[in-house]
């Protein structure tokens, strides 16, 4: 018999084009590399880094996945790549935004992959849709649960657009 693949969770962002339709996209191409188990609701958020971009809409999504980090880490920009992502400035305007913010309780510090993600901790528009499918995960390196980070940032600015299900109205 074999293991169970570890949970893994994903952040998406869209802030360019049809934001929604974006995220909707993102999400079916995971497959067949990975399988989708849930997805947030989809909030609405304001952009960090330059204010004179478009506010973003934001979800989560619990994944299992047999690829390694740095593995995903490829298949997510390829996703990225086939949805119109182009090299532009940090935190500039996107079509789509794909981060891995835990893979199970792993830590991975390397040139290009930071796991959990290096903003999770303080980030609203981050924690709170991963709060909705990952509460009782931990944060590897402050030991503390999704739910317990979530309740502690500032939700004002994070407004939800859609119910969890919409990814599956398709």
């Amino acid at each position: 018999m074999s293991e169970p693949l570890p949970p893994v969770c994903l952040g998406l962002g869209s802030n360019l084009g049809n934001r929604e339709a974006n995220l909707r996209m993102a999400l079916g191409r995971l497959e067949p590399l990975a399988r989708v188990e849930e997805v947030s609701s989809l909030y609405e958020t304001q952009p960090m880094g330059p204010q004179d971009q478009p506010p973003y809409y934001n979800a989560a999504c619990r994944i299992v996945t047999g690829l390694g980090p740095a593995a995903l880490l490829r298949h997510l920009k390829q996703i990225e790549r086939e949805i119109g992502r182009r090299p532009g400035p940090r935190w500039g305007p996107r079509p789509i935004d794909l981060d891995i913010l835990l893979f199970s309780d792993e830590v991975v510090k390397e040139a290009d992959l930071v796991i959990p993600h290096p903003g999770l901790t303080e980030r609203a528009f981050v924690l709170v849709p991963l709060a909705e499918i990952a509460a009782e995960m931990r944060d590897p390196v402050s030991g503390q649960s999704i739910a317990e980070l979530a309740a502690r940032v500032d939700r004002s600015q994070v407004r939800q657009v859609r119910p969890p299900g919409w990814a599956g109205e398709r």
